[in-house]
C-alpha cells in the first residue's frame, strides 16, 4: 500500500511540474509575440515611404495617376497633400476582400519630395444572422426568431507590410514622375529649338525620297 501511495504521489508531482513547465512555455510564446508585434509596429525598416525628385504638386500629381491606374475608388480630399482610394476584390462569393490606401505626399524644398503611404487589407465574409421581432403583449415585451438574413461581417483587418507590395507602388508612382518631367522639359525648351528640330526633320525626309 506504501509503495502505491508513493508511485501516486511521484506521479502528481510529475503531472504538477510538467503543467508548470507547460505554462511557462506557453506564457514565454505569449510574450515572444508581443514583443514582435511591438518591434513591428515601430521599425527603422518600414517600407511605407519614399523620396523622389520633383516638386511635391508633381509628385503628388503622380502617385494620383498610379492610384487611378490600377482602379483604385478615390475619395475626395479633405486635406492637402493626402489621397485615399479603395479597390475590392471577390476571389470567392462568400469573401470580399478589400485594399485601403492613404498616400501623403509633402515637398522637401529641396528639389525632392516624400511620399507615405499606408495600405490595409479588409476581409469580410457572408455570414447568417439571425433576426428577431419584438411583440408586446400587455404590459410585457416577448421577442420572437422571425429568420435569418445574410450579411457582410468583416473576419479580418490588417496593416500590409510586404515591401514588395510598395516597392511596386513606388515604381508606378516613380514612372508616371518621370513622365511629368519629361513633358515639363519638353515645354521648357525655346520655340525655336522645337522649330529647328522640325525643319532638320523635314530635310531629312525630303533627303530620303
Amino acid at each position: 500500500m506504501r509503495s502505491s501511495a508513493n508511485t501516486t504521489r511521484n506521479t502528481t508531482s510529475l503531472s504538477r511540474v510538467a503543467m508548470v513547465v507547460a505554462a511557462a512555455i506557453a506564457a514565454g510564446g505569449c510574450a515572444s509575440h508581443k514583443v514582435d508585434i511591438a518591434q513591428q509596429s515601430i521599425s527603422a525598416q518600414a517600407p511605407f515611404s519614399r523620396t523622389f525628385q520633383g516638386s511635391g504638386d508633381g509628385v503628388c500629381w503622380g502617385v494620383k495617376r498610379a492610384l487611378l491606374s490600377q482602379g483604385y475608388m478615390l475619395d475626395r480630399p479633405t486635406e492637402s497633400g493626402v489621397l485615399t482610394g479603395t479597390r475590392d476584390f471577390q476571389p470567392d462569393p462568400k469573401l470580399n476582400v478589400s485594399y485601403h490606401l492613404q498616400a501623403t505626399c509633402a515637398d522637401n524644398r529641396d528639389g525632392s519630395s516624400i511620399v507615405f503611404v499606408t495600405a490595409e487589407r479588409e476581409e469580410s465574409r457572408l455570414q447568417k444572422m439571425k433576426q428577431t421581432t419584438s411583440v408586446g403583449v400587455g404590459p410585457a415585451t416577448l421577442t420572437m426568431p422571425s429568420g435569418s438574413a445574410q450579411v457582410l461581417g468583416v473576419v479580418r483587418r490588417e496593416t500590409v507590410k510586404e515591401p514588395a507590395f510598395y516597392d511596386r507602388f513606388f515604381a508606378l508612382v516613380q514612372s508616371y514622375v518621370d513622365q511629368e518631367q519629361e513633358r515639363a522639359a519638353h515645354e521648357r525648351r525655346p520655340h525655336d529649338e522645337r522649330h529647328a528640330e522640325v525643319r532638320s526633320d523635314d530635310a531629312e525626309v525630303r533627303n530620303d525620297r
